[in-house]
């Protein structure tokens, strides 16, 4: 495995970081506790063909591997301070890739011109409020009628869901099976009767990303809204929550690579008993374990997506790396605030903000608990 980047990718991240830098940092601390999804953002994110990445010229992408896309989105994590704005657009990459990987030619030839453009706004339903990690717990069914299917149920929590223009529902078609063939998944477009998305829910962090319901009441979809085959929900599922968990990571390992180098600067920076802070254990062995942290999190990381990039299997890849890089996250946020004292603590200083939003890492796209179980079941136990 080369995890070195080609002069290419380097060249493609150094724009992205300069691009981030300067469009999508300002404005961050009124935007956040505003909680209002930028659209102005989105559509410059659009213009830098974010969303294009890893899409085929002919469907309006840009035709990069995954492992580049991996690579940008890593960029993006470093220099970007808006998180929920990179999870946004992580999450209309992954429905893309959705599309790419299990929908017909008919599909990925109408659908991703739109949504490699960003266009239209994507969001992937899956969390019920009574069915989030299990899966087969889901409530909202699919019903085949003249041709087509009658969606009833109620995602919730659904990321991009408040603003979305076309959502990927899954629902439950065989509900008197117990086995992968249970579930199915529907793409389901904004104004379609009987389909209807919540106002944002109210966050912890990420507040720049809208999180809220979507409502299928007697919602008739037509049979080409089916993403598969019926009955292939789980399986396709199974297989995208990879390359999600993957393209997520990445941006979480540039979060981490900037929590540590802002306290590296201000651990050199802060004075205390006439010295740098730095030079005290307390923090720089705090310091130090970001280090490690970043290093180890960088192979989990390009691990699992040079796998991917070969259209292999990565269970246990994918979840080692969503594990240790969110967790990792975390712990660096909170060390942060720590580093700075009472300063960490207070909003104009940001550092409390990383914090806010690094909690939410180790929870969606599987908790870390989800993660440990996958681990552990693949380690044969």
């Amino acid at each position: 495995m080369n995890f070195a980047f080609t002069e290419e990718q380097q060249k493609i991240r150094n724009t992205i970081i300069d691009f981030a830098r300067q469009e999508l940092n300002p404005g961050i601390i009124e935007r956040d506790r505003a909680g209002v999804f930028p659209r102005d953002l989105w559509v410059k994110c659009a213009e830098m063909r974010l969303m294009a990445l890893p899409f085929p010229e002919a469907h309006g992408g840009d035709g990069f591997d995954f492992v580049t896309t991996v690579a940008v989105f890593h960029a993006l994590g470093y220099a970007c301070k808006d998180s929920g704005l990179i999870l946004s657009l992580a999450t209309q990459v992954i429905c893309g890739l959705t599309i790419q990987l299990s929908g017909n030619q008919e599909q990925a030839a109408c659908l991703l011109p739109d949504l490699a453009s960003g266009t239209l706004i994507y969001a992937q339903g899956i969390t019920e409020p009574d069915s989030g990690s299990d899966t087969f717990a889901m409530r909202t069914t699919a019903t085949k009628k003249d041709g087509g299917y009658i969606l009833n149920g109620t995602k919730t929590m659904i990321s991009n869901g408040p603003v979305t223009d076309r959502a990927l529902i899954y629902a439950v078609t065989n509900p008197t099976k117990k086995t992968l063939a249970r579930i199915s998944c529907f793409l389901v477009p904004k104004g379609n009767p009987g389909f209807s998305a919540g106002n944002p829910m109210e966050k912890m962090g990420l507040r720049t990303m809208t999180n809220g319901e979507l409502v299928c009441t007697d919602c008739y979809v037509p049979g080409p809204s089916l993403v598969g085959r019926e009955g292939q929900g789980v399986i396709l599922f199974s297989e995208v929550v990879e390359w999600e968990r993957v393209l997520i990571c990445a941006g979480l390992l540039g979060g981490l690579e900037r929590v540590l180098e802002d306290c590296i600067r201000y651990a050199k920076e802060r004075k205390a008993f006439g010295q740098s802070i730095g030079t005290f254990q307390a923090i720089s062995h705090k310091i130090a374990t970001m280090r490690m942290n970043v290093e180890l999190g960088r192979l989990a990381l390009y691990s699992a997506a040079i796998l991917k990039n070969k259209r292999k299997r990565a269970a246990l890849e994918s979840s080692v790396a969503k594990f240790f890089i969110s967790e990792s996250l975390k712990q660096a946020c909170l060390d942060a605030v720590q580093i700075r004292g009472g300063y960490g603590y207070m909003s104009e200083f940001e550092v409390e903000r990383d914090l806010r939003d690094s909690i939410a890492a180790t929870i969606y796209s599987g908790t870390s608990e989800m993660q440990a179980n996958t681990i552990a079941r693949l380690a044969g136990l």
